[in-house]
C-alpha cells in the first residue's frame, strides 16, 4: 500500500492535488453541517455578525484561496510546504464554492432554489479534480504518443479538434459536459453531436428555421428534465439541505374606489 501510494501520488507530484481535493470536500461537508445546524437552531454555532453585518464564509474562503494559491505557485509540487499550501487552498475553495450561488446572483440565496447551484458546482469541481488525479489530462494530451508530440502539426490538429468539440458542446448549452470533455474528449464528442439545449446559443443561431430540430430538442429536453430532475434534487437535498419553501403569492386586485 505504501509503495503504491508513493508511486502513484508522491513521485508524480500529485500529493498536493490529493490533499487539496480532500481539504475541499471535507471543508464543504463541515460547512454544510454547520450551516444546517444554524438553520435548525441547534448547537453552539451562530452566524458571524460583527457590527450587525453578516460575514459570509465566502470572505475567509477568498482569503484562504489567495494565500494558498500564491503559496502553491511558489512551492512546486513536492515537499511539506507544497502540501500545506494545497490544504489551505482546498479549504478556501470549499468555502467559496459553497456560496457560489451567492457570488453568481450577488444575493443571499443560500437556502433558496437558486442556492442549489452551489451544490452542483461543488460536485462538478470535485469530479474534475478526481479525473485529474486519475490521470486524465486536458484535451487528451497524455494519450498522444511521443512521435505525435514531436510532430507539431499532428499535435496542433489533435488539440484543435478536441477543443472544437468542447466549444461546440459549450455553445449547445451543456456546460458540465464541456468541462468534463476537456479531460475526457469522448464526452465532448457526444455532447457536440447531440441536439442542443433549449435557449442555448447554438439553438438560437442554427435551429431558427429548423422547426423539426427545434421540436425534437424541446421534447428531448422535457423528457430528460422530467426523468432526472427528481433524483437530482433529492441528491442535492441530501448533500446540501433542502431549500426553504417559498410562500405562494396570491394575486389580488385593488378594491374599487
Amino acid at each position: 500500500m505504501g509503495s503504491w501510494f508513493q508511486q502513484n501520488f508522491v513521485e508524480p507530484g500529485k500529493l498536493p492535488m490529493l490533499l487539496a481535493l480532500a481539504a475541499f470536500v471535507l471543508t464543504f461537508a463541515i460547512t454544510r453541517m454547520i450551516t444546517r445546524l444554524i438553520r435548525a437552531g441547534k448547537g453552539p454555532f451562530r452566524n458571524v455578525r460583527p457590527g450587525g453585518m453578516h460575514i459570509h464564509h465566502v470572505v475567509p474562503g477568498v482569503i484562504l484561496m489567495v494565500i494558498g494559491g500564491f503559496g502553491a505557485v511558489g512551492s512546486g509540487r513536492h515537499g511539506v510546504a507544497a502540501a500545506v499550501w494545497a490544504v489551505i487552498f482546498g479549504m478556501g475553495a470549499g468555502l467559496v464554492l459553497d456560496e457560489f450561488a451567492l457570488v453568481l446572483h450577488l444575493d443571499d440565496v443560500y437556502w433558496t432554489e437558486q442556492g442549489r447551484k452551489s451544490v452542483e458546482v461543488v460536485v462538478l469541481a470535485a469530479a474534475l479534480a478526481f479525473l485529474v488525479l486519475s490521470g486524465y489530462s486536458p484535451l487528451g494530451v497524455d494519450s498522444l504518443s511521443p512521435e505525435e508530440r514531436q510532430d507539431r502539426v499532428s499535435l496542433l490538429v489533435s488539440l484543435g479538434i478536441s477543443l472544437l468539440f468542447v466549444l461546440v458542446t459549450l455553445l449547445k448549452g451543456k456546460l458540465p459536459m464541456a468541462l468534463v470533455g476537456v479531460l475526457v474528449p469522448p464526452v465532448a464528442i457526444i455532447g457536440a453531436l447531440r441536439l442542443a439545449r433549449p435557449g442555448s446559443f447554438w439553438a438560437r443561431r442554427f435551429y431558427r428555421r429548423r422547426h423539426r430540430a427545434r421540436a425534437r430538442m424541446t421534447l428531448r429536453a422535457y423528457h430528460r428534465d422530467r426523468r432526472w430532475s427528481g433524483p437530482r434534487r433529492r441528491v442535492q437535498d441530501w448533500i446540501g439541505g433542502a431549500p426553504d419553501v417559498e410562500p405562494k403569492r396570491v394575486a389580488t386586485s385593488d378594491p374599487p374606489r
